[in-house]
Order: structure tokens, then sequence, then C-alpha cells
């Protein structure tokens, strides 16, 4: 680890300032790693917003000057550096001594004549930052551990910041950072950047490798309104764009709802014509990412960058390696993580966020409402506040998991958190009114879910195959995926997969929590229909232009009675599974059935690629007077809509030639239904387990029929039960067969794609 600048030595001359035009990378003895990489970019011809460095001779000089050294150790020996509010009143007093010390007038005077060169405007507004000589190193970075002074104007304000800056060095976050990696306190400087402000109309933060999945194809970027320390505290919750390297274009975007932004003046209101607004064009995301692309050519290392955009311009305000990151599977591109499998309909999910650092945890939840409590986390309780700053490390470290309200996946706090190898869940935006001080939760750092009660008995591991660097394996026969959860869209996107078989409607019903009906009543039907809509449109977008075959609700009565009002309107019965429910349901309400055709349609004006599915489709008759009511909202079926039966009843596949003949696109088989109805066996009765088999010879025959009755009328044909998942003989007999798809839950994608290799060469070697 770098130590005190060497020209600190007597017998060397002081240099209190450097341009960075005049700073490299060999400088960062002098300037810190912040500042080198400032010059570093300057000198490289990227877009650097000019500026200057106080150096750690000033600073050094400044602490001998002022005789502050010996004072300093005096407060810092025998600190017990686990005792939170003890450290943070020693830290306290150390800057207080710094920054009412007075600054040497050699000092002073270098500071003002390099500001003053900046602008013939003696007011010119410029960020103020902290570079420490230890800081920013592929071997150590603390993103965000000292101070940062924005919109800085004037002479008396920048030399207050800059003191401002010093004495940051001796933050609680520090020095509890230096202590926990055996630096010696006094073995580090800091330098001071001095840089012209860019007021951003939006900024944020991009890294050129996924810092949750190691991902060396993935670039990220995060973005909001305004100056980007919103991002970087965690204070705000920002967009998310992720782009695919190879081949180079955007694979997802996830917009955020922002009302606030920081500005020059402040924290001012985002007017509601933008709040919903995608905070980046594609143009200027595209612009970004290559410039992210260049400067990790240009240091040869993944790079986590701070940008800002200003007048149609952008410009890198900063950038240090990424220093999070398993290096040797970042080489091999590789991925495999721990996940939670469990049967969502069983367990209570409490809420979701985004995954910041992976990982899974069970343990008490204890809420805190800012860094003056941290003293009050013990070892192994769910730290739970509204956003996670880097005040928080000391009781980072003794948490078992950190759960927050705001934030992202790149913000500092975040980034703390995976180097203690801590899970960290961000921008819950309810995590602090949802969970309550003292209950057991489990979390789970990858997906963002948290999960009531222990869970430990239900964790696998589980692994989720990663984008490949390599060609994806090849196969005729389409690999799709099946979804229900709109948080898992754009993460389930990035599979080797050819869409969505299956989209259940459950959940998204489940998530709205009120009785469609209920809606109606009320004469808010709209809003169910608003919120339905919202919901898919994640899919569709995540997917595009790859197809997601959409399943209508097919709630039993028993399901809708759960819902908000439902009682009213779902009467008892006695046997819901095969009562009122699918296709039967839409004819004996239709308005229901209303409100989720307007909302396909409206998706459908921005994503052609969303088909739909009919579930539990008992008669020919039925069919048709499901397309008398699409037909009525104007709905046909086109070269870009397809319509797909579910073939879950017997009457599906013993009249399958009829049901064709009415007109649809294809069928999918639902193999856990079809194979209760066939054999009597009640799939949820764990007595009729062995009974329940996909592999029995009635089930593989009406399977069969179907592959080769859609073959021979030309539809396509697709499965998207649980059978493949568990039986990879019958992968090969559905090939065999010439099933066109095979859809899928997303832990099985990568085994899936590699049966249905297999199969297929064994069928050409057989002909």
């Amino acid at each position: 680890m770098t130590g005190l600048n060497p020209k600190s030595d007597l017998s060397l001359p002081m240099q209190y300032t450097k341009l960075f035009k005049d700073t490299s990378k060999d400088d960062i003895a002098q300037v810190g790693g912040k500042a080198a990489n400032l010059g570093e970019m300057t000198q490289a011809g990227f877009r650097v917003p000019s500026g200057f460095t106080v150096t750690s001779d000033a600073y050094l000089e400044f602490l001998k000057v002022s005789q502050l050294t010996g004072k300093i150790r005096k407060l810092l020996g025998g600190l017990n550096y686990e005792d939170s509010k003890t450290l943070q009143e020693v830290s306290r007093q150390i800057r207080a001594l710094i920054e009412k010390a007075i600054m040497p007038p050699d000092i002073k005077q270098a500071i003002l004549q390099a500001y003053h060169k900046m602008s013939r405007d003696k007011s010119l507004l410029v960020a103020v930052r902290s570079s420490a000589t230890a800081e920013d190193l592929p071997e150590a970075s603390f993103a965000g551990q000292q101070q940062t002074f924005l919109n800085v104007s004037g002479d008396k304000d920048l030399l207050q910041a800059v003191q401002g800056c010093w004495s940051s060095l001796f933050t609680a976050r520090a020095i509890y950072y230096r202590e926990h990696h055996g630096f010696d306190h006094f073995q580090v400087a800091v330098a001071v950047p001095v840089q012209k402000m860019i007021q951003s109309d939006v900024s944020g933060i991009m890294f050129t490798v996924d810092p949750i999945t190691n991902n060396p194809e993935v670039l990220t970027i995060e973005a909001v309104f305004g100056l980007g320390e919103g991002i970087v505290s965690g204070s705000m919750t920002p967009d998310q764009y992720s782009l695919q390297k190879k081949p180079f274009k955007i694979a997802n975007k996830r917009i955020v709802n922002q009302e606030k932004m920081l500005t020059r003046k402040g924290e001012v209101a985002v007017s509601k014509a933008w709040q919903k607004k995608q905070k980046l064009s594609d143009k200027f995301i595209k612009e970004l990412a290559q410039q992210g692309l260049a400067l990790e050519k240009h240091y040869q290392f993944p790079q986590d960058i701070e940008w800002g955009v200003e007048k149609k311009k952008v410009y890198i305000l900063q950038t240090r390696p990424v220093t999070t990151l398993d290096i040797e599977k970042v080489q091999r591109g590789e991925e495999t993580i721990t996940q939670i499998r469990v049967d969502e309909t069983q367990i209570d999910t409490l809420l979701e966020g985004i995954g910041a650092s992976p990982g899974i945890a069970v343990g008490k939840v204890h809420k805190i409402r800012s860094a003056n409590e941290i003293d009050k986390i013990k070892k192994g309780e769910i730290l739970v506040t509204i956003m996670t700053t880097p005040d928080f490390v000391p009781a980072m470290k003794k948490a078992a998991a950190i759960i927050t309200n705001e934030g992202g996946a790149t913000c500092h706090a975040a980034i703390v958190s995976r180097e203690l190898g801590v899970p960290c869940i961000v921008g819950t935006e309810i995590a602090t009114q949802i969970l309550k001080t003292g209950e057991i939760i489990t979390a789970d750092g990858r997906s963002g879910k948290v999960y009531q009660g222990d869970l430990s008995g239900k964790i696998t591991d589980a692994v989720v195959p990663a984008i490949k660097t390599n060609d994806p394996t090849k196969t005729a026969t389409k690999v799709y995926v099946n979804l229900a959860e709109p948080d898992l869209a754009e993460e389930t996107s990035q599979l080797d997969v050819d869409g969505v078989g299956l989209l259940r409607a459950e959940f998204m019903i489940a998530q709205i929590g009120k009785h469609p009906e209920k809606y109606i009543k009320e004469g808010q039907g709209k809003i169910f229909s608003q919120k339905l809509y919202e919901g898919i449109s994640i899919f569709a977008k995540a997917f595009t232009p790859r197809p997601v075959i959409y399943r209508a609700t097919d709630f039993k009565t028993n399901e809708y009675r759960n819902l908000k009002g439902g009682v009213e309107f779902e009467s008892v019965e006695a046997n819901p599974m095969l009562g009122v429910r699918g296709a039967l349901r839409y004819i004996l309400k239709p308005k229901v059935f209303e409100l989720e055709l307007e909302a396909i349609k409206r998706v459908r004006r921005y994503y052609k690629n969303l088909w739909l599915m009919l579930p539990f489709v008992r008669t020919v008759d039925e069919l048709i007077e499901i397309k008398k009511l699409m037909a009525a909202h104007d709905l046909h079926r086109t070269s870009s809509f397809k319509l797909f039966l579910m073939v879950e009843v017997p009457s599906n596949v013993i009249l399958l030639e009829k049901f064709i003949g009415t007109g649809i696109d294809g069928v999918s088989i639902g193999s856990n239904d079809l194979t209760q109805l066939i054999l009597g066996a009640d799939r949820d009765n764990p007595k009729l387990g062995d009974t329940f088999n996909e592999m029995n010879p009635a089930v593989l025959w009406a399977i069969e029929r179907t592959v080769k009755e859609s073959q021979k009328h030309g539809i396509m044909c697709s499965i998207c039960g649980q059978a493949p998942s568990v039986y990879p003989e019958l992968v090969e007999m559905l090939v065999s067969w010439g099933i066109t798809s095979i859809s899928v839950s997303p832990d099985v994608v990568g085994k899936t794609r590699l049966l249905v290799a297999e199969a297929e060469e064994n069928v050409v070697r057989n002909r």
C-alpha cells in the first residue's frame, strides 16, 4: 500500500497544487488514486471537466505546521473500534481539530492561485473531492469514504471545503476501514481534486462489468435526473440499463419513478411530466457505454465510472477499478450462485428490491433510522434502514444482511456490502414500513427477495447459467422459460432462452391484491387494467423481440376469494380445481375478461412480441365464444399476434383436430393438470405421489398425440409443465415426436438446452 509522499522529505521541494493535464498514474503518492485517474483520462483525451489537485504535500505540511499529529494519535490510542458510539465521538473530535486549525499562508496562496487560473470568474462553481493516497487502488477501495463538496464558489468557501476534505480522512467509517484492513492511520494521506462543476441534466454510475454476477460481457449503467450524489449516497433509486458488449446492444432497461432531483440549488421536485421518463436516451446510453469500454481498454481492468450529461455532452467525472470482483471468475466468464428454491405459493414473500450483493441470510430484523444508532446492531442481525450509507460500515460488518428502502445496485453502500461479502438488497421502497424489529426473515441478496421466517432448510445450491462469452448452444427446438414475477423478467431475459413459453398472470393478480369485480363495482376497472398492463409490459419489454406467451388468468374460486373483496363475488366450491376457472370464467364474467383484453391491447401498442394463451378450455364451443369476445375488442390473430390453447384437459387431446379447426396458432401442453386429470390423481396430495407420474403410458400417449396432431396441421406445439425438467428422457421423446418448443423454469434452462441439442443429434443420427 502506498505510504507517505516521498516529496515530504525536507530535501525535496513541496508542490501544493498540480493541474490535471500535468498528472498521470505515476503521481498517485502525491495526488491519490482519484486525481491520478482524472489526470490520466485528461491526457488520454477523454472529456473530463478541467481542474487541479491540492496535493498530499499540502495535507502533510498542514499537519506538521498545525502540530496535530500527536493530538490525533492520542485520541486514537486504545480506541475500541467496534464500539460505534465511542468511534463516532473520537471522529468528531479529530475532525474539529483539523477544521479549526489555521491553514499555512503558502498553502492557501497556492490553492487560490490555481483556482483563479481556472477562470476569470472568481466565483466559479467547483466540485471539491477527497482523494486518499491509499484510495481507489486495485487492492483497496472504499468508495465514498471521504467527503465531497459540490457547487463550491469563492475563495473562502473553497479553502473551507479543502480543509473539510482533509478532516474527512478521519470520519468514523474511514478510521474503521483502515483499522479493519490493518493500515497505519498516518501511512495514508489525502489530496483534494478541485474540478469545474458540471451542472448535470442527467448523471450516474457505470460499471464495465456486472458487479453482481461477475459477468464480463455485460456493462451496467445507473442514471438519475440532476446531480449524481443521490445515487452515490443511496438516497435515490436510479434507472438501470444493461448492455451486452458482443453484440453491442441494450439488453435491458428498468425505469424508476423519480420525484426529486439534486441541483446547484439543492433538492428540487421533478415535474410530473418527467417523473416516469427514461433518464438517459438510448442514444446517450450507447455513447456512454462506448466511453466505458474505451476506459476499460485503456486501464486494462473493469472500471467503476461516475459520469454526467450537461448540454447534451457526456463528461467523465471520475473512474476507479472495480475491486469487488472475483477476478478468476471474470476471466472465465462463470457464474454460480446459491439461490432459494421454494414453492412460493407455500411461503410469504414479504417484499422485493434490487439485489445488490449476492448471498442468503437468515436473522432477526433490526431497524435503525440513522448512523447514530448503528451501535445498537448486534452480530447476526439483519440491518434495515431507509438508505445504507458508508457511515454504516461498522454495523454492516456485524449484520447478516442489509435491506434498504432506497438506493441502486451500484450505490456506494452496495459496493461496500459486496466488498464485505454481506448480502444486500436495496431499493425496496417500503422495507422500513413492512419489516418489524425482532421478526425472523430470510434475505436473498441475489434475487432481491425478502421472505418471512427461516427458510434455511429450503436453500439449495442452484446454478443459474450466465451469459457465456462464447456462442450459445444452437437448437432447432426452441427453449422457452416459465415466468410469473415481473422483478425477475430482466434478469431471466439474459439467459440463453428463445422467449417466454408461459407467462402466468396469477402472481400479478395477487400483487394487485383486490378482486377485479370489486374494482368494477367501485367504478375503478381501469385501475385494475392499468396495473395488469404495467406488469405484463415489464416482461414484453425485457424479452423483445422474443415472444412472450401470456396465459390469461386461471385463478380458481378459492384463490379469488382470498383477494380483497373476494368473498362478495365468489361462492364456495367443493372442488375449485374442477370448478369455475379458465375459459368458463371468461364467459360467465366477461367484464373481467374485457379488462384483461384491454391490458393486452395496450401492451401490444408498444410490444408486438406479446401473444395470448387460453387456459382450461373444456369444449370447442367455449373456445369459439372466447374468440368472439376477443373479436369484439379488436383482438384478432395476425402474423405478429398468435393465439395458443393450453392442452390440459383430456377433451383437448381427444378433440384436438376440432379445436385446431376453430383457428389457433399453437398449443402448449400443461403436463401438470393433464396428468392429474388423465390419472384422476390430485397432484397436491402427497399420498398420491407415486400415482401422479407424467411418464405413465396414458399420459405419454396423450402428449405424443398432441405433438403429432399439431405437426400434422402445421401449428406450433410446446410443453410448459415440469415434466421435461424432471425426466430428461422425456426431452428426447418430445424432440423425436416433433415438438417445436419446450418451456422450463429458469434454473434448468441451460441443462434443458443441452438435453435438446443432444436429442436432436440422436434424431438426425438415427434417421
